[in-house]
């Protein structure tokens, strides 16, 4: 297969990975400075990451965060693990780029073994994730395919059970978003295809990955402040985003009484490559994150905690809840 990252990679740790110091932001690294007396030192949520305007940059879907200015902090450097998720395995999707990549990375670091999927054309990323994952001695899966097959999606699943041995977390977090002005502007197709990512996908996957899930699993949801408070030209996603929201919450109360827990994270503005692979306008990019009040995006490492949080046994009561990170903007 050449230096590609074949359905089939599995990497351990070893020499194999990337420099952590050449990917992550050093924002992010001033995070975890030493503070008086040995904490962790304190810092101003308002000046912590990169604040509007942004330059106008545009790429081909899906995009890549390697090529974004400035690029996504996703904990590379600043996320420290304390063994919360030992002995776990965990498959995410979306986990190239955004929330996904930054939940790899915190999962790995907290010990657990992690599969990631990933569109064919985000290779790039997905193998910086996979050598950030070798890093810390866990195993790496590279599973990349289209989630809008279902066939496909119950493969998934099945390869990330076979080459984890097992697994006890699904993060459902690859997503799709396109903006159209009008929905005159949306094709059945774009619409279909923005259905079967966001929604049929993990509604084929539940259902493949849930004869393996034993009490104790976890599956977390990505849904978005745009199930609460859609804007205008996200008319299919914010659907999708609603949608995800409200399975969350069935699927916790069919599910609880085996002993699985289901939840989901409502992110407000990240800087993610949703936004420069068509998902905003370039004047909404241009001010992406300013109408928050702390006046910027969030970075997908400001979420990786959440996504811990709901994963580890500590959150044993934690249920069909939706936790947001929105900057002080949306709900919930």
């Amino acid at each position: 297969m050449g230096d590609q990252i074949s359905r089939r990679s599995v990497v351990r740790g070893g020499a194999v990975g990337v420099a952590a110091a050449a990917i992550g932001s050093g924002d992010g690294a001033k995070a975890q400075a030493a503070g008086p007396g040995g904490g962790v030192a304190m810092s101003d949520p308002t000046t912590k990451f990169p604040k509007p305007p942004f330059q106008r940059q545009s790429q081909p879907w899906p995009g890549l965060a390697s090529k974004m200015n400035p690029r996504p902090d996703h904990g590379e450097t600043s996320y420290r693990g304390s063994g919360r998720l030992a002995g776990r395995k965990a498959l995410i999707t979306g986990g190239d780029s955004g929330m996904g990549r930054a939940a790899a990375i915190a999962y790995a670091r907290e010990g657990a073994d992690v599969a990631i999927n990933y569109f064919p054309a985000e290779e790039a990323d997905a193998r910086e994730v996979i050598d950030l994952i070798a890093n810390t001695g866990r195993k790496g899966v590279a599973l990349p395919g289209d989630l809008r097959d279902e066939q496909f999606c119950k493969k998934l699943i099945a390869d990330a059970v076979r080459e984890l041995g097992g697994l006890d977390i699904l993060v459902l977090n690859a997503g799709r978003q396109q903006a159209h002005a009008s929905i005159l502007d949306i094709s059945t197709e774009q619409f279909d295809w923005t259905m079967k990512t966001n929604i049929y996908a993990p509604f084929w996957m539940i259902k493949a990955a849930l004869p393996h899930l034993r009490p104790g699993a976890a599956i977390i949801g990505t849904t978005s402040e745009q199930a609460y408070d859609p804007s205008p030209d996200l008319y299919d996603y914010a659907q999708t985003k609603a949608a995800t929201m409200n399975y969350v919450k069935s699927l916790a109360k069919q599910l609880g009484p085996k002993g699985i827990r289901v939840n989901g994270v409502a992110p407000g503005p990240i800087w993610t490559p949703l936004q420069v692979s068509g998902g905003a306008t370039m004047e909404k990019l241009e001010q992406f994150g300013g109408d928050t009040a702390l006046a910027r995006p969030g970075q997908p490492a400001e979420l990786a905690g959440i996504y811990v949080r709901l994963a580890e046994a500590d959150s044993s009561y934690t249920t069909g809840n939706i936790y947001g990170a929105g900057g002080g903007k949306g709900q919930p």
